[in-house]
């Protein structure tokens, strides 16, 4: 329910509201504000309603059509969609049907019965062509309307206005207070995500907004549905009735905005449109916590006197007063983490395609493994002298009232970051996330120095048959996937001894062994592939055998794990990759991999192989359907290990390429990490284990070149392995080739300033040729 007490407020000073509501904003939302990157379609701008003050409804004779074609609308969408909007807002008058024969007669002509039947039709046109997530202001509805909608909108939405009765809406059949409660209580019984909002100067009173802000809190409180709440000035425009009234003070719009956020929910974000007022900062200091949507496209059909601000601005703003800015999706993040709930199945794919990892909107259109270069999120480097690259001035830290700064903070003065330290760290925005990177790679530099390694190395998959159903798992061949990922193949040990002895012949000091639980193998068959490499190469280091592997050995020979390890051991096993582990977080793994191991059996194998003289490495699977929490859990878990074993050697972030990936094509699935996010692992990865786990690794293969110049600037070290015969990553999609020799390697560290040196797998130089 709402905060304090709605009455008490009228008498209160507004400096006293405003800190406040900044006071509850920080608590409930921290100091970060969202906006909706949209494109704005006015599908009709005919009305049965006539307000005083609007110039969005036009008659017939003003317009061309009654409403747009639906190759207009397409067209709209698309410029969005190129644009990188994530939100389509169709706006529309209410119900003009009724009103105006021409509206009826084009609406049956088409076949359409009424404009919601229209709009239902334009929503599911522009999802599956382009999508866009639509959000519905089609104002007051029925609950056969508003249901119709939601298997098509990410969200719907209606402004109360007021519950005030006014000269304004005295032609405005629709604008009566009863009509518009009833449609916010249908859309919470029906679980609609929506959005309402106050409009501020139109002769109501202060006691006036505040009925109505108790009025939007009450129902919330009932169905929980309400995401966000507009307060909006009124300004007089021309052609209007209320052309002479009076536009809203800016003293009153804050005091309304300060006023929404104590009344309202704490967790329902109040908003403030950017067009609407001059100063943006005391917006912010007044309580918002979003911009509302913002279009690089379109103009503010409601208010086309008032364009929107550019991004760059509305950024500039947002940090200047200490914020980060963010995009968001029409659907606000709590509400997408629960689907099942608040959207209907035919939407949930579409909401997943345009998410990140928080539930906010996909800032880029990169993808792991993708051709598309990334966005540049760390500052170029210029050249210096001789052809150095000189380091930009280090950024300054965030502002410890930010969360980001107060943990970065802490950092630097010593502490271990805890689970929730982790989470804040990978929410970083804009700057912030310059000075997560910035402060990993100083780690990075005290520990391990500007040298890059990487290990000279050849993959052996020697088998794609798997009796596992791991979701995500692109390469496994079961009896039942022929169409999906091609032919089963088995090498035997004689094409394995061979491709290890090219591998020696080429320079390669390490061959790496994985594939697929076979269901002819028991523990035996590993040992007879270690004999096989070490009689073709016996100086060469093996590197294999992922944790479901070993533990499946032991169980399918009924052998103690730590007996089975000292067995591989001997044979001439030196080290375990750590894949298998994809995320250690048990809800995660329920639906990735809910046949494999759990965490605690992949940390009880390094434990052991630990314990028997072995090393391993940690990777992390990131990117397909978990949150930041899970990918804490991980850190933290493997962390908590290597301070009692000290075995792991390496940092290995692996971002989800989803392309070839199942439960993509399953649509259950997100398009693998964002940028933002796969920088942020290799970055507060380098943070979180500091100095238990000094090397952290960048894939080349599924961040590609730039990418991976950018990881050796937020912590990264190695390049991981030249990899000749790549083919897990190929087969989930990856474009990035299947080996990268030295000199290419050389080539994408020389322009940072750095040296590559080669390496084996314990992280011994290897020298170099005189």
């Amino acid at each position: 329910m709402a905060v304090v007490d709605p009455s008490e407020l009228l008498s209160r000073p507004l400096a006293d509201l405003l800190e406040a509501a900044a006071s509850v904003r920080d608590q409930a939302h921290g100091r970060r504000v969202t906006y909706s990157p949209k494109v704005f379609i006015p599908l009709t701008q005919l009305c049965r309603d006539r307000c005083g003050y609007c110039t969005f409804s036009q008659p017939p004779a003003r317009l061309p059509a009654p409403f747009l074609e639906p190759e207009e609308v397409l067209a709209i969408a698309r410029a969005g969609q190129e644009a990188g909007c994530s939100e389509a807002l169709f706006t529309l008058g209410e119900a003009p049907e009724e009103r105006y024969p021409v509206a009826a007669r084009w609406l049956a002509e088409r076949g359409y019965d009424s404009t919601v039947d229209y709009l239902v039709a334009m929503c599911a046109l522009v999802r599956d062509e382009t999508g866009l997530l639509p959000h519905t202001n089609a104002g007051a509805l029925s609950d056969g309307d508003l249901a119709r909608l939601r298997p098509v909108s990410a969200s719907q939405g209606m402004m109360i206005e007021t519950l005030a009765a006014l000269p304004c809406h005295a032609q405005a059949p629709d604008k009566v207070p009863a009509r518009r409660l009833a449609t916010l209580e249908a859309a919470g019984r029906l679980a609609v995500p929506f959005t309402s909002g106050i409009l501020v100067g139109i002769g109501e009173t202060r006691a006036d907004r505040v009925e109505a802000l108790a009025a939007l809190a009450e129902v919330h409180a009932r169905h929980g549905h309400l995401q966000e709440v507009i307060v909006q000035p009124f300004l007089p425009k021309p052609g209007t009735a209320m052309h002479r009234h009076p536009a809203c003070p800016p003293e009153e719009l804050w005091w309304s905005v300060a006023v929404a956020r104590l009344v309202l929910p704490p967790e329902v974000h109040v908003q403030a449109p950017p067009n609407l007022a001059d100063d943006l900062g005391a917006l912010l200091a007044a309580g918002i916590d979003d911009w509302g949507g913002v279009s690089p496209v379109t103009a503010d059909h409601v208010n086309p006197e008032r364009a929107w601000p550019a991004l760059g601005v509305l950024r500039r703003a947002t940090e200047a007063a200490g914020f980060t800015l963010a995009p968001r999706l029409p659907i606000y993040p709590s509400f997408a983490a629960e689907p099942e709930r608040w959207l209907a199945p035919e939407m949930r794919f579409f909401v997943l395609e345009r998410a990140d990892a928080e539930g906010l909107a996909r800032d880029h259109p990169w993808v792991a493994g993708g051709e598309l270069a990334p966005p540049q999120l760390l500052p170029t480097l210029e050249p210096g002298a001789a052809g150095a690259r000189s380091r930009p001035a280090p950024w300054p830290l965030p502002s410890t009232k930010s969360p980001v700064g107060e943990v970065l903070a802490a950092l630097a003065g010593g502490e271990e970051p805890d689970e929730d330290a982790i989470v804040t760290l990978f929410g970083a925005r804009g700057p912030e996330v310059r000075a997560v990177c910035e402060q990993a790679d100083d780690l990075r530099a005290r520990l391990v120095g500007d040298a890059v390694t990487f290990v000279a190395n050849r993959n052996i998959n020697y088998t794609n048959i798997c009796t596992f159903r791991c979701r995500f798992c692109a390469f496994s061949k079961g009896p039942l996937s022929l169409n999906l990922r091609g032919t089963p193949y088995l090498l035997s040990l004689e094409e394995i001894a061979a491709r290890v002895q090219e591998a020696a012949a080429a320079g390669a000091t390490e061959v790496c062994l994985q594939g697929g639980i076979h269901p002819s193998f028991d523990g035996e068959y590993y040992l007879q592939v270690i004999k096989a490499v070490k009689e073709a190469a016996p100086g060469i280091h093996v590197h294999g055998f992922t944790a479901l592997e070993v533990y499946e050995g032991a169980r399918r020979l009924g052998e103690p794990l730590a007996d089975y390890l000292t067995r591989l051991k001997e044979a001439g096993l030196r080290t375990l990759p750590g894949t298998a582990a994809e995320i250690l977080d048990d809800e995660v793994r329920a639906v990735l991999c809910p046949d494999k191991i759990t965490t605690d059996q992949w940390l009880e194998v390094h434990r052991t192989a630990h314990e028997v003289g072995l090393r391993s490495n940690v990777t992390i699977m990131f990117g397909a359907i978990e949150h930041p929490r899970s990918w804490a859990r991980h850190l933290v878990r493997t962390r908590d290990l290597q301070h009692r074993t000290g075995g792991f050697t390496e940092f290995v972030p692996l971002p989800f390429v989803h392309m070839g990936a199942p439960i993509y094509l399953q649509r259950r699935a997100r398009r693998g990490p964002t940028f933002r996010e796969a920088l942020l692992m290799h970055a507060v990865g380098r943070l979180a284990y500091g100095a238990a786990i000094p090397n952290v690794q960048a894939s080349w293969v599924k961040l590609g070149p730039e990418g991976v110049q950018q990881a050796l600037r937020a912590g990264a070290n190695d390049l991981g392995g030249t990899l000749m015969d790549e083919n897990i990553s190929r087969a989930a999609g990856a474009s990035h080739g299947q080996r990268m020799t030295p000199e290419e390697l050389a080539a994408l560290v020389e322009p940072l300033g750095r040296t590559l040196r080669q390496r084996t797998t314990l992280y011994q130089l290897v020298p170099q040729a005189a």
